[in-house]
């Protein structure tokens, strides 16, 4: 009897055992169905735009906010249906970087509890970058490469590929860190020249626009010929090809290419057509445009910022240099030359001198520089809204890592980061500190619209005490990668 009993009652544990293992399969595939159907559900934009203010933070927009409007929130992305914020660190920083009992990474309880903390582990734009345009973190320094210094397939070759137009564009030299991660592959982000030329011999991108102008100072005045500097561009040969539009070039890139690349197909290589005055970044704003365009402004390394080194306590008291090109302009005239793909775009466009503000601890400049950078994002705005829609694009706003550390004024704290910034009045400098000349690892605001936005809110998996939901900057990229197969 007892064996008898014994046996029923294992063949019964043995069963319910069976339908506990049925039942998670069954849980299994009923959540990655529905998974499935909702990642299904994400319309695949047409065109997507990036925008990235270089070195920008939640107090960086409370202060401009303050300055322009005498209120918070009046940023046209604030509107934006996505609002999230970001985490930012590299995969890996030198050993100085680190201190004892400390690795990279995010983590919340020591980002609020410890201020100093913030200041270890923090990216720098190379690997920023290259996180956004491919999806993989890397060491600090490199542009589109891994950390085994292999190259990386990057957003403006993906769009390339699937026969969309691509472009990049800035505020700094098109050489620097940000556009070239987005276009480039090198070692380091300080090989200017090799950047330089392998952006424009050895990518297929129909639009390149970013200051670097040899002839021209850091201010916007003409060099003397015995300085012009032909480092940001490739190399002099290369700049006077540039200008001729020449298709072979007397100099070659670091693969040894020194053709000019045939974006189209048909067999032919695809000249470059250099603008470089004001004026004709305004003309191209509308009307019939190149195949292909670099705009060189006629200054050397920003639009704005090295305009003036003198020192001044009030945001736009100095006159702007007119001879160059606002960032909105710029944005207009890479939009008309890319919208004339039927199968659409990806564009990238950094408001990359809010950066070199931060690092300068000078808040008038940065002021202006986030100042230009949400004019750059209305000028995009406006043109979904009154030449396409918001079902054929997704629009991402946000940065690639903090700069400055910019907190409210109040002295004598342990722990600075919940001052908020003061606001004096529209048209007053706002009550703020600097507490660093060099990157942070705080979390950064993400802002996105439109065609598949939504997903970012799936991929917000982490949780910050203070900020709340997070996504990574890797998490940009690799959500537009999967759209696109949604898609095909």
């Amino acid at each position: 009897m007892y064996i008898c009993s014994n046996l029923s009652f294992k063949g019964l544990k043995m069963k319910t055992n069976r339908f506990k293992f049925l039942s998670i399969i069954l849980f299994v595939f009923v959540v990655f169905q529905f998974q499935a159907k909702s990642q299904g559900n994400f319309k695949t934009p047409k065109n997507v735009i990036i925008m990235i203010a270089d070195g920008w933070s939640e107090s960086c927009i409370d202060a401009t906010e303050y300055f322009n409007d005498g209120e918070k929130g009046k940023s046209i992305y604030r509107d934006f249906d996505i609002q999230l914020f970001m985490s930012t660190y590299p995969a890996k920083v030198s050993d100085a970087e680190i201190p004892q009992n400390w690795s990279v990474g995010y983590n919340s309880y020591r980002a609020w509890s410890d201020f100093e903390s913030a200041k270890n582990g923090a990216t720098c734009s190379g690997a920023a970058g290259t996180a956004l345009a491919t999806g993989v973190k890397t060491y600090n320094g490199a542009i589109g490469m891994d950390l085994s210094k292999k190259p990386l397939p990057n957003l403006t070759e993906k769009f390339k590929s699937i026969g969309r137009a691509a472009g990049v564009i800035t505020s700094v030299y098109f050489s620097h860190a940000t556009p070239a991660t987005f276009v480039a592959h090198n070692v380091h982000r300080d090989n200017y020249s090799e950047i330089a030329l392998s952006m424009l011999l050895d990518s297929k991108v129909d639009v390149i626009m970013g200051a670097g102008h040899p002839n021209f100072d850091k201010s916007g005045k003409k060099a003397n010929e015995s300085d012009y500097n032909y480092k940001l561009v490739g190399g002099k040969d290369a700049w006077n090809d540039l200008k001729a539009g020449k298709t072979k070039f007397s100099t070659s890139s670091l693969s040894g290419n020194s053709i000019v690349q045939d974006i189209d197909g048909d067999g032919k290589s695809d000249q470059w057509t250099l603008i470089e005055s004001r004026d004709q970044f305004q003309k191209l704003m509308s009307g019939e445009t190149p195949k292909r365009v670099v705009g060189v402004p006629k200054v050397l390394e920003t639009l704005q910022f090295n305009r003036t080194e003198e020192n001044y306590t009030n945001a736009f008291e100095i006159p702007f240099n007119n001879e160059v090109p606002t960032l909105a302009e710029m944005t207009k005239a890479a939009i008309n030359v890319l919208d004339n793909n039927p199968n659409g775009f990806f564009l990238m466009i950094e408001g990359g001198a809010v950066d070199w503000a931060n690092h300068a601890n000078v808040a008038p400049r940065m002021i202006e520089e986030m100042t230009d950078f949400n004019m750059s994002v209305k000028a995009v705005v406006d043109w979904v809204e009154s030449k396409s829609s918001w079902d054929e694009n997704l629009v991402i706003v946000t940065g690639d890592h903090d700069c400055g550390y910019v907190t409210g004024p109040i002295e004598n704290n342990n722990n600075p980061n919940t001052n908020p910034i003061i606001n004096n009045g529209k048209g007053n400098m706002p009550g703020l500190r600097y507490n660093h000349t060099n990157h942070t690892n705080i979390l950064i605001p993400f802002f996105a619209k439109g065609a598949g936005s939504e997903i970012y809110n799936r991929l917000a998996n982490n949780s910050d005490m203070i900020r709340g939901r997070f996504i990574d900057l890797t998490d940009v990229p690799n959500a537009i990668f999967m759209l696109l197969e949604v898609g095909k």
